[in-house]
């Protein structure tokens, strides 16, 4: 009698058949992820702020190398955003990300002797943890974890300088606590006994309410406050764009992957003076500034938040009143980094968001910024596949005439021809002419100024009615 002796598999999965053998069995490094510090001076400042962290992402099945290494490079960004040095990345292909511990429980181990060789203090996961996949990962390797939402909305908080992106990011931050609160032991519990727990006695005995219940009522009532107090000054949005449409200003918003160059476009465009800096969601509050185009007409262009992939939907829903911006524009100016390792995937990931707010449907002009650094090669490769784009770079200036022609050619004209003589008093009608309308002809009369233009119905009406 033989018996067959089988070595199992370290991490048993139902498809592990469907998986190279050795990527199944190992975590592999990704090469280019530690963060450099350039000099003494940054070192020592780092040692004193910065957390040290390890990323670990899930490559699917469904996914490219290629594809893994981009996502978990930008989580890097975001983690150096946030204020990290990182370590190491590490990255397990699987079918889909574990149910109990994100990444294979055999893995885990592994993973704990990475942190512990690596002196981490922090396990950043890129995706979206659930609480029992956060608690138990905890569990195993001893040191803080946090997912890819829980660093976005960290990012968020650092940047928001307004009282309105400051409560739009607490509404946030509590929606994804309120999933992920816990305790254990004693700090569950709050009920009433009798002498022993203090001489309650008679009619004080029950079962209370636990710390986990009670910090979820204070939670809903926070995030209820703060729904309030973001719908009041969402009113206050709505009147100003009511105003602006009232008087037919057309609308541009700015609207693009984080780091495009929005900000820097803004600035080039307008001169608006708004924060410029490389660094990711560094523009979280909205800025609106008035211009013109070349013959004069004015309009009105919006600097948004930038989007990322798999931006988390806590922060859509906190940030609509802001994104509406977008939403309610009569163009939006799409920016897309040209010198990105994936444009097409920014562009993708925008539209996808831009459909979650209801701005899909707004008519889009897509711009490639930083000429000045991009290969040639890849904008002429996207400018075959996108052959109505522009490229420009908003740090030299190349391009923004063509930039200011073509938003000059797509924004919305006026339609009445009016033909009228304006009395010299009414200047001002004149000087709406020329804001909002084509002026085509002009003779200075005795009786005023007689003139053709194309205008809106209602200066129509005005100039009709000062010249009766």
């Amino acid at each position: 009698m033989t018996t067959d002796f089988r070595i199992a598999d370290p991490d048993p999965e139902p498809d592990a058949g469907q998986l190279d053998l050795e990527d199944r069995l190992s975590l592999r490094r990704v090469a280019g992820l530690r963060t450099e510090l350039e000099d003494v001076t940054e070192v020592e400042y780092r040692r004193l702020r910065l957390e040290r962290v390890v990323l670990v992402a899930v490559g699917l099945k469904s996914q490219t190398e290629a594809e893994v290494d981009q996502s978990l490079a930008e989580l890097a960004l975001l983690a150096e955003t946030a204020g990290s040095e990182v370590l190491a990345g590490l990255v397990q292909r699987r079918q889909a990300p574990d149910p109990a511990t994100f990444i294979g429980r055999g893995k885990v181990e592994e993973l704990a002797r990475v942190v512990a060789a690596e002196g981490a203090d922090t396990v950043i996961c890129d995706g979206e943890l659930t609480p029992a996949q956060l608690r138990n990962l905890e569990d195993k390797v001893q040191v803080k974890v946090v997912d890819r939402t829980a660093l976005i909305l960290d990012i968020f908080a650092q940047h928001a300088k307004s009282s309105e992106g400051q409560a739009q990011v607490e509404l946030a931050q509590l929606q994804y606590l309120r999933q992920r609160l816990r305790g254990w032991g004693g700090n569950l519990s709050r009920q009433v006994g009798g002498r022993a727990s203090g001489g309650a006695g008679i009619g004080g005995r029950g079962p209370g309410e636990t710390k986990l219940e009670t910090d979820r009522r204070r939670i809903n009532a926070r995030i209820a406050r703060l729904r309030a107090q973001l719908k009041e000054r969402g009113v206050t949005r709505d009147v100003r764009r009511q105003e602006r449409h009232r008087h037919l200003v057309p609308s541009v918003a700015l609207v693009g992957y984080t780091n495009a160059g929005k900000s820097s476009l803004l600035n080039r465009l307008t001169g608006a003076g708004v924060l410029v800096e490389d660094a990711l969601f560094a523009t979280l509050d909205p800025t609106t500034r008035r211009t013109e185009t070349a013959d004069g007409r004015e309009y009105t262009l919006t600097d948004t938040v930038g989007f990322i992939r798999h931006l988390p939907h806590d922060l859509i829903e906190a940030f609509r009143s802001t994104l509406e911006e977008a939403a309610g524009a009569h163009l939006l100016l799409h920016v897309v980094d040209g010198a990105d390792a994936d444009p097409q995937g920014q562009i993708d990931a925008v539209r996808t968001v831009l459909g979650d707010i209801g701005a899909g449907e707004v008519p889009e002009q897509l711009v490639f910024n930083k000429a000045d650094v991009a290969d040639p090669a890849v904008l002429a490769a996207l400018l075959t596949r996108h052959p109505d784009a522009l490229v420009v770079s908003a740090t030299t200036g190349e391009g923004i005439d063509a930039l200011r022609r073509r938003l000059a050619d797509r924004l919305p004209r006026p339609r009445t021809r009016v033909t009228v003589t304006v009395p010299y008093a009414r200047g001002d009608l004149l000087d709406q002419v020329h804001k909002r309308g084509e002026l085509l002809s002009e003779d200075h009369g005795p009786l005023g100024t007689a003139i053709e233009a194309l205008v809106d119905e209602p200066l129509a009406a005005q100039l009709r009615a000062a010249a009766a």
